[in-house]
């Protein structure tokens, strides 16, 4: 009897144990509601074809995405496996011990050799320089330019380029090409402007847009080890960066000083401007003609190289992380390994999300995928980033209450702008106590 009762219970333990490990296990992944989100919940459909594990990608409104995140990480709830998180979260929930650490992970995958340097650098590591990882780049995304090929390739303007500048009107290579050619098409007579540029700033619009000036004039925000910005966001380059940025703000269309992503795609799709900043993540309506008309004459360019031959962007995007709280850490794990495969970025750039896989960036097939692929991949290897401390919301809102007034109000000269700017991050570094 004792016997016989010892496997049957044995039996029944061995079945249970089967049945556990053939029940699918289920990830969430917390992102913003828009289309990339709608990708990538079609590419992890083939994960579970693969693996039968199910996985869910669970989106909100931009506009409580941050929000509805840091409630449920300071509740150190369990409801998201994953979250497909801004760079600038990376100080406040890698501090706050929200994020798992995947400092190994990256090191033993290869991340560092696979993904475009860059991506790494500013979608993943924490503090920086400091070779600690959070993310993986999941989204790539920078500010590039569309610009309107039948306006430049006409033969008239085409000549009456050259008699003005010296040189042959075509998408700009620097700057300086920038300012010249919104100023030859900004003509409001004719209600035809230059440039369409960022200057929301309501959140990081601005900042965006002055980060392609400062960066490529070889400025920038300050030195991201030490905290020092005072002779970096201030110094003779950054001032020149501002005045670059706010000679081409005397190039946009009419009542241009509360503008993003909505308003800079409007400009080419309503014959406003000759060319336009936004986000790659909103180019693909301006090659759609159901929402561009003039979608067949729409080109595409990188941010132009400042006066020094330096050439950067400012990058968007955002890296996917695991939740520390999740309960199903060992399954995320197994996850970012299948999503970082080479075949996996290739399935992602096809369905429309931005690789940031060097293999895929650099194939032929990848950059003539789209009229502006090729920009994309010129811009990838070659962008920075906003601060990623957890007090970058305070920083951002110095930023606009000193360059929004002196952009789009002409107040003070830029040197003024950027001293004060220097003077309200120091005080803010000093106040959490990392600026001695």
């Amino acid at each position: 009897m004792r016997t016989r009762l010892t496997g049957v219970i044995a039996g029944l333990a061995l079945s249970l144990s089967f049945s556990t490990s053939v029940i699918a296990q289920e990830l969430t992944i917390f992102w913003a509601e828009w289309d990339p989100a709608n990708y990538l919940q079609e590419l992890v459909n083939e994960y579970e074809k693969e693996t039968g594990v199910k996985v869910t990608v669970e989106t909100t409104p931009w506009a409580d995405f941050q929000t509805k995140a840091f409630t449920e990480f300071n509740a150190k709830g369990s409801a998201y496996d994953l979250i497909v998180g801004d760079s600038q979260w990376l100080g406040a929930a890698s501090e706050a011990g929200h994020y798992v650490d995947l400092t190994k992970f990256v090191q033993d995958n290869k991340v560092l050799e696979t993904m475009a340097p860059a991506t790494v650098k500013f979608y993943s590591e924490y503090p920086g320089n400091s070779g600690k990882y959070w993310s993986i780049p999941a989204e790539g995304d920078a500010v590039g330019w569309s610009y309107r090929k039948d306006w430049f390739e006409d033969p008239k303007e085409m000549e009456a380029f050259k008699a003005k500048y010296g040189y042959d009107l075509a998408p700009p290579k620097t700057w300086k090409e920038l300012r010249d050619i919104s100023e030859f098409f900004h003509r409001p007579d004719q209600k035809r402007y230059g440039v369409a540029i960022y200057t929301d700033n309501s959140y990081d619009a601005m900042a965006m847009g002055f980060e392609n000036a400062l960066f490529s004039f070889g400025g920038d925000l300050g030195n991201m080890e030490t905290y020092q910005v005072e002779g970096y966001i201030n110094s003779d380059k950054a001032v020149a960066a501002l005045d670059a940025y706010k000679e081409l703000y005397k190039f946009t269309p009419p009542g241009w000083a509360k503008t993003f992503f909505v308003e800079n795609n409007q400009a080419i799709t309503e014959n406003l401007a000759a060319m336009s900043m936004n986000y790659f993540a909103f180019f693909p309506a301006l090659v759609n003609e159901a929402t561009n008309p003039n979608a067949k004459s729409t080109g595409f360019f990188a941010n132009p190289a400042g006066p020094g031959g330096d050439q950067y962007a400012a990058l968007g995007g955002q890296g996917i992380s695991i939740v520390s709280y999740s309960q199903n850490q060992e399954e995320a794990f197994k996850f970012l390994q299948w999503f970082i495969k080479d075949e996996t970025q290739k399935k992602w750039a096809e369905l429309g999300g931005y690789t940031c896989n060097k293999a895929v960036l650099e194939s032929a097939e990848f950059q003539n995928a789209t009229p502006y692929n090729k920009a994309f991949y010129d811009t990838m290897f070659k962008v920075k980033d906003f601060w990623a401390v957890p007090e970058y919301a305070e920083l951002l809102t110095a930023l606009n209450q000193r360059i929004y007034p002196a952009v789009v109000g002409g107040e003070g000269t830029s040197k003024e702008t950027l001293d004060a700017l220097a003077a309200d991050w120091t005080a803010t570094f000093k106040k959490y106590g990392r600026l001695k």
